[in-house]
């Protein structure tokens, strides 16, 4: 099957699970037709599927990710000890662990083709992750706090886990109780990726978009939980950014902890 007659075939599946859509018009043009893909599996209960589905879904998505280039970790160069900085597409990134920005549901973003990294995380990975999700949420009965975190496999990411955690929500003023509860988000991400063997961990910006954390103040949590936290275990952390104003807040955040790091070599 070439990749159209596999998104064709999953556009087909998808839509056959329910009735209202039986007549729906699938889109010629290949953008549109991801996009009806992306959607349907966006909204798409926690449910099995068949095998068939998941061979053809798992061959299509590892393929269009190779086809958006997939970087790896020890590709990157290091902007200090054990210390990294990139910014782009985090669902192409190969490295132990990505984590992922959830919410207390834990199952995933179900608004189609939403913008959050929740909503890219769980499309590229498959439906097998929601239903993972599900099975974790299902068991602890009740839902996730916020500043803890849960590991599941990365499934048809070229990253090896997603660790996911609840950041806080900040509404109009932050609070010293919403900076203790990032920091716990970031510890406990490093506390379940060392508990796993994980030697490489990237971590999205916690918190800083619907969310509403203030950017500057996220990353200077993020780079001194980081730093405290490799102090005594060993290892890489990349600090994976979207847009340019935080790449250029933890570009200055980051220098200044090289600067530090080489007047005080022994920490």
């Amino acid at each position: 099957m070439t990749q159209n007659e596999k998104l064709l075939y999953l556009i087909k599946c998808l839509l056959s699970e329910y009735p209202q859509y039986q007549n729906m018009e699938i889109p010629t043009d290949q953008t549109e037709q991801f996009r009806l893909f992306r959607s349907l599996v966006n909204i798409r209960p926690p449910k099995p599927i068949s095998e068939d589905f998941l061979r053809v879904q798992d061959a299509y998505l590892q393929e269009e990710t190779a086809h958006k280039g997939i970087t790896d970790i020890a590709d990157l160069q290091p902007i200090s000890r054990n210390i990294y900085l990139w910014k782009g597409d985090i669902t192409t990134l190969k490295c132990g662990a990505i984590v992922n920005a959830a919410n207390s549901q834990m199952l995933g973003c179900f608004q189609p083709c939403h913008g959050c990294i929740d909503n890219a995380i769980h499309t590229f990975a498959g439906v097998q992750l929601r239903l993972k999700c599900a099975e974790i949420m299902r068991n602890q009965g009740y839902e996730e706090p916020t500043g803890q975190a849960k590991i599941t496999p990365a499934y048809n990411l070229p990253c090896d886990y997603v660790i996911h955690t609840v950041g806080p929500i900040v509404q109009r003023k932050l609070k010293k109780r919403h900076c203790e509860l990032l920091e716990s988000c970031y510890r406990s991400c490093l506390e379940i990726a060392v508990q796993n063997k994980i030697e490489s961990i990237a971590f999205c910006c916690i918190s800083t978009g619907v969310f509403g954390f203030p950017q500057k103040e996220a990353a200077e949590i993020a780079v001194r939980t980081v730093q405290n936290f490799q102090k005594s275990h060993e290892i890489k952390v990349i600090f994976n950014v979207f847009k340019e104003s935080d790449d250029e807040i933890y570009r200055q955040l980051l220098g200044q902890y090289r600067t530090a790091e080489i007047s005080n070599p022994n920490g």
